[in-house]
């Protein structure tokens, strides 16, 4: 009986798990789309300025209602952290504008692949072959999404990609301060990074330029963005503390369904048969990456 009461536990644990990723995949997908309709009116790095002054203000007004403390010990790291996000979220934005909203959703969700590549070089930890075969796999979906068949790589295709690295290098940090910061300061370091380089580049380079926003749709988008990112945060977290991380990395990729149909409702086409191809590749890649997790 014992053992049939924990079995049944279990399965409420996992069930809500993955209710809650679910909830954070559709709400990261509908956070593309309004990044998507924000860039008609707006420059990518102008909606990742406002859209992390708002949530700073959000993380500020938690902490200080909840008195959370810092540690000084590990700063580097929460800068770093910072740092990283910040250009994941920044080449991430600047994708969604720029090619369709499908594509730069999955170009993102390359990060598995890449935090392997990284654990094994900075953490030491092993790759066996079936993960080796899933990174294989993995990269030859990116070529089929990038389409370097002819002379002409696609420049938007590549800073996806990199935003993908980005967002790895952020998550492989945070697996070094997760047990030292409150999650919150996490967060806050990296929208406290997400204001400085946006205005870093509009003050020293002439390619960034700012403009003042009156229309009211603007800033609601702007502010339904930054409670939207932050709820999906929220569920991802709880994902992962209710169930196993294999369970959830499968799940995180129903974001892709998601995000191509939000991205055809905003007028995408539909994905051409080597991208669809590159798609499910990606998709099969991230699973068989995120089997070899046993948390």
């Amino acid at each position: 009986m014992p053992n049939r009461q924990t079995t049944l536990s279990k399965l409420k644990l996992i069930d809500k798990g993955v209710l809650f990723m679910l909830l954070s995949a559709l709400l990261g997908a509908v956070n593309g789309a309004l990044a998507k309709l924000l860039s008609e009116s707006m420059d990518p790095i102008e909606i990742v300025f406002y859209r992390n002054l708002i949530g700073v203000i959000i993380i500020l007004f938690s902490i200080k209602k909840f008195h959370v403390s810092v540690d000084m010990s590990k700063l580097h790291l929460l800068f770093l952290r910072g740092l990283f996000g910040s250009l994941a979220m920044l080449l991430f934005f600047y994708t969604i504008a720029t090619i369709p909203l499908g594509e730069a959703v999955v170009l993102n969700k390359t990060s598995p692949f890449f935090v392997t590549i990284l654990a094994y070089y900075l953490m030491k930890e092993k790759i066996n072959l079936n993960t080796f075969f899933a990174l294989i796999i993995g990269f030859i979906g990116i070529i089929f999404i990038m389409k370097p068949f002819g002379m002409e790589i696609s420049y938007e295709h590549i800073l996806g990609v990199l935003g993908g690295f980005f967002a790895a290098a952020a998550y492989a940090t945070i697996k070094k301060i997760k047990d030292i910061y409150d999650a919150r300061v996490i967060m806050l370091s990296f929208m406290g990074v997400g204001i400085i380089i946006p205005i870093g580049l509009f003050l020293f380079t002439p390619y960034v330029h700012f403009k003042v926003h009156l229309e009211l749709y603007i800033w609601a988008l702007l502010i339904l963005m930054a409670i939207i990112s932050t709820a999906s945060q929220w569920f991802l977290t709880r994902a992962y503390s209710l169930s196993r991380a294999s369970i959830i990395g499968v799940v995180s990729y129903t974001n892709i369904p998601f995000a191509l149909g939000f991205g055809y409702l905003l007028g995408d086409l539909l994905p051409d048969m080597y991208t669809f191809l590159g798609i499910i590749l990606i998709i099969i890649g991230g699973i068989l990456v995120s089997k070899k997790d046993k948390k």
